[in-house]
């Protein structure tokens, strides 16, 4: 090949080259044009079944779909005749055999509580609790919020689950310890001018609007009107909403989750997200903030996440943001305006009680600013509460876990369960907010726990603390597990209850004081070291005014006579639970997962990891270790958890210092539980436990009727307790 011939065959590939790009463009045009035609199918068909005499055969031919496509899309619309799929399921159960033995409970065991001898050396392990956090994100850092999987209701035509597979064990973890001698110092110790102090300022409120991305309806204000939203890409939304709503500062979305778009085109949801969020917009770019802001970029998550966009003429300018409305409560089918009523009286709630409240883009943020304008302007605490040092609060983020969420399997539990009856914690947390630690802790050690008398060491434990501790199940125990072990994997904490198995873990003092001194047969404890703070009260007031507003609208919610009022109050009460309960996730402070977006071809900070790429921007993230953030409190979110995880085994009803009533796990039968889930447990069968409507009682939630395959995946015991739910209500309606 001569010079001449190899430039002309360059011009020729160049020109291929122009024709493979235009192709490649068009036909990326036409796969989100089909996405989208796609998507709004699918839509219309789960509208259609709504109708009472909808047939599958007959949209399938309307909507070019196999009637199973129809039925995946809308199962209610199965054809299948109920008696068929009654007898398939009957014939499935029959193979199924359940052994129930009636357990008797244990034979009281003296407590054994001593000390053990100090360890020799530290443990060098510096594992990080991988378990779920409600800590939520702030317009700096992002920390990651586990969130569970869409729940879908199980048909009746589906047949019982297969037999449980055993599960694996998880290998022990083990967990950092307190260090003997000068290094030991700094866990009892501040961190030097970082103090939770009163704000002299007051929020700004930011102009804000409903959208049902599914219908186009916007509630602006005290009016509704209908945007066409296009291809539901940010920029697409951003241009409808600020055409009919200039200066909009926040989008929540209330419906039709837009950023799950096409997701079957990504290997996770995390990775559909990430690409929808940086969707390329001629108008629109990645708001990346100014001074402390900078980088916050976009939230990345799979079902809240949170877009940041400033306009690509002014990228430096006031951003504005898409949230989801999920991040406050579930619409449940509300539309847009009784979501927009829903924030007006949560508003107004807050407001009888903080005369300077604002509502925040997040639960979090709008927590933790309530709370710091409940800071005492006077006495001890006045020039606001000392952070404690940062050794401390990692080791309070590495052995303190948060909710306890377990799936009791068989043999424990039958095979088959003659019903599935879900009790729930009515706003759980808002019960142990009256007594927190406070100022720097005692350490104690195992020969000084030793030396105490059994009064002190009683009150040591009741006192707001957190120990180090070796456990042993008793001989004969039949019932649930009592205190967490750490063990590698996504579990992280599991709860043992095998008689004889010992462990290794800490726990706060509610908890190993309970397993003492509960009233089936009090375990082995070895105190290897512990924690005590003074107790003191620094979440009381916050507690007080979120539960004197959810108080208010939960009685609206069914005392109005219009009935969007009482929806509005009831989401709005929810609400308040999400404050509370996101703002008390907000104070432990996990080490910062930052999220954010580098243009393709400039360097990445370090240590990030990719989330995605497309053909502008490279989406990110990093963990950021701990931050010098003057509301990390981890010492108060522990010990509230730590409260709220032996309420579940135990729950005394109190008329002032009378005991008139007792609820929890440990009240129940042995092999009746089957499962925990962080302010909830679903058992076997119905208890007689009081409901007064307070917080921390126990609402019966869901109830359903027998044989009941047992679940042997957390996915599969959500869809069962949506069904619980259903006829729950179902049965309550009919009488």
């Amino acid at each position: 090949m001569d010079r001449k011939t190899y430039t002309a065959e360059l011009a020729g590939l160049r020109e291929l080259r122009a024709g493979i790009t235009a192709a490649e463009k068009a036909v990326a045009a036409a796969q989100k044009e089909l996405d989208k035609l796609t998507a709004q199918r699918a839509r219309r068909v789960t509208g259609l079944a709504g109708y009472e005499g909808a047939k599958a055969d007959a949209i399938a031919k309307a909507g070019g779909l196999s009637v199973a496509d129809v039925v995946r899309l809308a199962p209610v619309l199965d054809p299948t005749p109920a008696s068929v799929r009654a007898a398939a399921s009957a014939a499935a159960s029959a193979a199924v055999e359940a052994e129930v033995e009636e357990q008797s409970a244990a034979q009281p065991i003296a407590p054994a509580v001593k000390a053990a001898e100090p360890p020799s050396e530290p443990a060098a392990d510096t594992s990080a609790d991988t378990s779920a956090d409600t800590s939520a994100e702030s317009a700096v850092s992002v920390a990651s919020v586990a969130t569970v999987a869409p729940v879908v209701a199980a048909e009746p035509s589906q047949p019982p689950y297969p037999p449980p597979h055993p599960v694996p064990e998880a290998a022990p973890r083990e967990l950092p310890t307190v260090p003997d001698g000068a290094a030991g110092a700094r866990f009892e110790a501040v961190t030097t001018g970082l103090v939770s102090k009163r704000p002299n300022f007051t929020q700004q409120a930011r102009a804000t609007v409903f959208l049902d991305a599914a219908t186009g309806e916007l509630a602006v204000r005290d009016r509704v009107v209908r945007v066409d939203l296009g291809a539901r890409t940010p920029g697409e939304i951003l241009d409808a909403v600020l055409a009919d709503a200039p200066g909009t500062e926040r989008i929540y979305l209330t419906a039709g989750a837009p950023w799950h778009d096409g997701a079957e085109r990504y290997a996770t949801l995390k990775d559909a997200v990430a690409a929808w969020l940086n969707t390329p917009s001629e108008r629109w770019t990645t708001a990346v903030g100014s001074g402390r802001d900078k980088l916050a970029g976009h939230f990345v998550h799979q079902r809240q996440p949170v877009g940041r966009y400033a306009p690509s003429a002014a990228p430096d300018s006031g951003a504005t943001e898409l949230r989801s409305i999920g991040e406050w409560f579930d619409p449940d089918g509300a539309d847009v305006v009784t979501c927009r009523e829903a924030f007006r009286l949560l508003w107004q709630a807050l407001r009888r009680h903080w005369d300077d409240a604002v509502l925040m883009g997040s639960p979090s943020q709008t927590g933790r600013d309530l709370w710091s304008r409940t800071v005492p302007v006077k006495g001890r605490f006045a020039g606001g509460y000392p952070v404690l040092s940062e050794e401390l609060r990692g080791l309070l983020h590495a052995t303190g876990g948060q909710g306890r969420t377990e799936l009791i399997l068989p043999p424990r539990v039958p095979a088959e369960l003659p019903a599935l009856v879900e009790y729930d914690r009515t706003f759980a947390y808002a019960k142990h907010l009256w007594k927190s630690p406070v100022g720097t802790p005692q350490r104690i050690t195992a020969a000084r726990f030793a030396a105490m008398t059994e009064q002190e060491q009683t009150k040591a434990l009741m006192s707001c603390s957190h120990w180090n501790v070796r456990v042993t199940v008793p001989s004969g125990w039949n019932h649930v597990g009592l205190l967490p072990a750490p063990v590698t994997g996504d579990r992280a904490w599991v709860y043992p209850s095998e008689p004889g198995a010992t462990f290794t873990t800490w726990a706060g003092g509610a908890e190993v004081h309970l397993a003492l001194a509960n009233h089936l047969a009090p375990w082995r404890i070895e105190v290897l070291g512990g924690l005590v703070w003074e107790d003191g009260k620094p979440l009381d007031e916050w507690g007080k005014r979120l539960k004197a507003a959810w108080a208010d609208l939960t009685h609206l919610s069914t005392a109005h006579a219009d009935e969007r009022q009482r929806t509005a109050a009831y989401l709005a009460s929810r609400a308040v639970r999400a404050v509370l309960l996101f703002g008390l996730g907000g104070f432990a402070q996990r080490p910062r997962l930052v999220s954010g977006t580098t243009p393709v071809g400039e360097a990445l900070p370090p240590g990030v990891e990719i989330l995605g790429q497309d053909a502008a921007v490279v989406t990110w993230q990093r963990q950021a270790g701990f931050s010098r953030d003057p509301y990390a409190h981890p010492e108060w979110a522990a010990y509230v958890w730590s409260g709220a995880r032996a309420a579940l085994l135990d729950m005394k009803y109190r008329q002032g210092r009378e005991v008139v009533g007792v609820a929890g796990a440990l009240h129940a039968r042995p092999g009746t539980v089957v499962y925990f889930g962080t302010d909830g447990i679903a058992l076997t069968e119905r208890q007689p436990w009081p409901y007064r409507g307070e917080p921390g009682d126990y609402l019966l939630k869901g109830h359903l009727t027998g044989p009941v395959p047992h679940p042997t995946s957390q996915e599969q015991y959500l869809a069962l307790r949506t069904q619980g739910r259903a006829e729950l209500a179902r049965t309550a309606g009919d009488r």
